[in-house]
């Protein structure tokens, strides 16, 4: 079962990314371009795939080499929906402060994936406070200036906010309906339109555990109708703010779905269950597992499908990772991150979710997309630089894409684009083995060019899981203010609907079809 993966950020240690122009990027996927602001640090924009005069032909990988074939097909497989991609903090993380106009380097980060959700939630939602007279930046309290910090930040990215508020505390006095209907009120005025909802508690399902709020005496029956008095009285003081729920832990079958079903759409506008691939304290918490192919998250979202369609409401993995207990040290903050990021987000699109908010914060050995220190960001670690691959794959349907790679370890997808580009994405998690793939495409391929992403550390002849450093795509870091300078992109040979590639091992590979 599932803990609580509480991280104390007190006590531990842009436009989305573009293959081509702005405007070429816009055109292409449909996607508004978000206002710079002034805070922001003034990074190139990055063209997809212009080839060097002559061509600039992929090379061969040096090792063994297997062929596979991939079949795209018009069937459609799902959609990736506006604002999919997302980050979630702890509540804390508003009196650090994290979120501010002024921290350009995060704003920079943000805004290079796209438009997206911060979630600001998890564990310390109930260790915090509403405090209307507060201060501000004060341990244990959310004051008005900390939300006005938190809005100006959220419009400065063109993200939305999905905003937690403390349920468990009314066992422990240190919150009401009314008081968290006060917060509610005034949060919403500061977010406006960048409020995509509102949380109330995290992980409900867990408040009966030893040492909780509920220890003991605790029921999804208790939940909803303690729930509904804060939803009451959030609604009376802001009609028609938005409402989410339950946030669950796990047990979606015996807590998110059957609490959905309770609530219908006549009180929740999203329906959000959390997931984690194990348990970081573990030994069997290994890189090598995190890359396999995860049977039980493709279970799971099928059952959420189903339970969102029946209800009508969309569903979210609100909170997400790898491994819980803020991740397996070593592990969760390695490449290998890198590579489950892309198929994690891929299984989750898949499966109808409308998106994801991967928990992090901190600069602990665990998992954070963005590691950050005393209110500053550190560095953008493996996680993000898989995120960021899926999303210049960009937003659109879902292609059924058929690999058949001999038996390895290796995935693909593509997206069709508004505007008629192809976009395919192919991960390869073999070891050692590198493919050499024919892909037969539902369109003609006027032309396609490939850009990867891998680790090398210096002096290395090849890519290694568990190292932490070295990632790139197609050659670049991703500096601390989302500045992003790949070289130009492999060019591919294209007849008519076919072409071929390599996707070396421990790599994922980006194709654009024209």
């Amino acid at each position: 079962m599932k803990e609580r993966n509480f991280i104390d950020t007190a006590g531990i240690q842009s436009p989305a990314p573009q293959f081509f122009s702005a405007t070429r990027r816009q055109a292409l996927a449909g996607i508004a371009a978000v206002a710079a602001s002034s805070v922001l640090p003034r990074f190139e924009r990055v063209a997809f795939a212009q080839p060097a005069k002559g061509g600039h032909p992929q090379p061969r990988p040096a090792g063994p080499v297997t062929h596979a074939s991939l079949t795209v097909t018009d069937a459609s497989a799902g959609s990736i929906d506006p604002y999919f991609p997302g980050l979630s903090y702890e509540k804390n993380t508003l009196w650090e402060p994290l979120f501010t106009p002024a921290n350009a380097d995060l704003i920079g980060l943000f805004r290079r994936l796209g438009r997206g959700v911060l979630r600001v939630g998890g564990n310390s939602v109930e260790r915090n406070t509403w405090t209307p007279r507060g201060a501000g930046q004060t341990r244990g309290q959310i004051a008005p200036s900390d939300v006005n910090a938190l809005a100006a930040f959220v419009k400065a990215t063109g993200w939305k906010c999905l905003y937690g508020v403390n349920l468990e505390g009314i066992a422990r006095g240190t919150t009401t309906p009314e008081l968290a209907a006060e917060e509610v009120a005034y949060t919403s005025r500061q977010l406006g339109a960048s409020l995509l909802g509102i949380e109330i508690g995290n992980e409900c399902d867990l408040y009966g555990h030893p040492q909780n709020a509920f220890a003991g005496h605790w029921s999804l029956n208790q939940f909803i109708a303690l729930w509904e008095r804060f939803r009451r009285a959030i609604l009376a003081k802001t009609p028609g703010v938005p409402i989410t729920g339950p946030a669950s832990a796990s047990n979606y079958e015996k807590w998110t779905i059957p609490f959905g079903e309770t609530v219908t759409s006549k009180q929740i506008t999203l329906l959000t269950q959390h997931y984690y691939r194990g348990n970081g304290q573990l030994p069997a918490s290994t890189a090598q597992f995190l890359i396999t192919p995860d049977p039980r998250l493709v279970r799971e979202l099928a059952a959420l499908k189903a339970a969102s369609a029946k209800i009508g409401v969309p569903y979210r993995m609100a909170e997400c990772n790898s491994y819980y207990h803020g991740g397996a040290n070593g592990v969760s903050d390695s490449y290998a991150s890198s590579l489950w990021m892309i198929d994690f987000l891929f299984d989750c699109v898949l499966g109808g979710a409308s998106g994801i908010n991967l928990h992090g914060g901190g600069n602990g050995g665990g998992y954070t997309p963005i590691a950050d220190q005393h209110g500053r960001v550190v560095e953008a670690r493996p996680e993000y630089y898989g995120l960021l691959l899926f999303t210049m794959a960009g937003q659109g349907e879902l292609y059924t894409a058929n690999l058949a790679a001999g038996g390895l370890n290796a995935t693909a997808y593509a997206v069709k684009l508004a505007a008629g580009g192809l976009n395919l994405v192919i991960v390869n998690k073999d070891l050692g083995q590198n493919l050499e793939l024919t892909a037969q495409l539902p369109q003609r391929a006027r032309s396609a060019s490939l850009l990867e992403l891998t680790q090398l550390s210096v002096g290395a002849k090849a890519p290694e899981l568990l190292t932490h450093s070295g990632v790139t795509i197609q050659g670049s870091p991703i500096r601390r203010d989302g500045g992003f300078s790949p070289s130009p992109a492999y060019d591919l040979s294209a007849h008519g609907s076919r072409l071929k590639c390599y996707v070396p091992a421990l790599s994922a590979a980006l194709i654009r079809v024209l």
